[in-house]
């Protein structure tokens, strides 16, 4: 169905929707069930999961079920551009997805997949002709496990950041490395890292 809009949402629907929205816009991750059942005043997670699979259904969220924080917003990309979230770090880990700044307007096909925007800063990706001040296109990533081996994806790191790197998986660890002999791969617990998008497109401005 490219270039339509999600479906509508019933009045709870779009109360938890827009509360989702307002918490990842502040808090920059998604919400446990439990933060939702308070904020929407239930004693019981079955609701929140019912909102969940329908906003998931009418293409308003990705969402997997039984995975912490892999909530992701998509319906309100569509008709406004694809947003620039922020800036992700080509060399060290910085905070990214701050308020939206400005938007890439690249049609409703590209809206339809979810797709979203980072400003990359620093020079580690330069083998891969990723430069400084490029932006990078993300597709969400709902399922990790099924990446190829040295996909570049943006990958938040609790408590420390969101870094773009080539992603690589042995077991139980996660290697992201640089395209840049100056960096040394991080090796960090695969538990401890969320992959937020892989690479689809990288815009330059010249």
């Amino acid at each position: 169905m490219v270039g339509t809009a999600p479906d509508s949402l019933t009045p709870a629907q779009q109360e938890l929707y827009d509360w989702l929205a307002d918490y990842i816009g502040t808090h920059h991750h998604s919400p446990s069930i439990r933060q939702m059942m308070q904020a929407m005043g239930l004693r019981s997670p079955a609701p929140i999961q019912s909102r969940l699979r329908h906003l998931q259904q009418k293409g308003w969220i990705t969402w997997q079920e039984g995975q912490a924080r892999t909530l992701q917003l998509i319906g309100g990309l569509v008709g406004g551009g694809i947003p620039v979230l922020g800036a992700v770090a080509a060399g060290g880990l910085v905070e990214t997805f701050d308020d939206v700044e400005e938007r890439l307007d690249l049609g409703p096909v590209l809206e339809t997949r979810g797709l979203f925007a980072l400003t990359v800063n620093g020079d580690s990706m330069v083998d891969a002709h990723i430069a400084d001040g490029d932006v990078v296109l993300m597709e969400p990533v709902v399922d990790p496990s099924r990446l190829r081996q040295g996909t570049v994806v943006s990958a938040l790191v609790p408590g420390s950041g969101t870094t773009l790197k080539h992603f690589h998986r042995d077991g139980a660890v996660v290697r992201l490395e640089a395209a840049n002999p100056a960096y040394e791969p991080l090796e960090i617990p695969a538990d401890q890292v969320q992959v937020q998008g892989r690479l689809v497109a990288v815009w330059r401005q010249v």
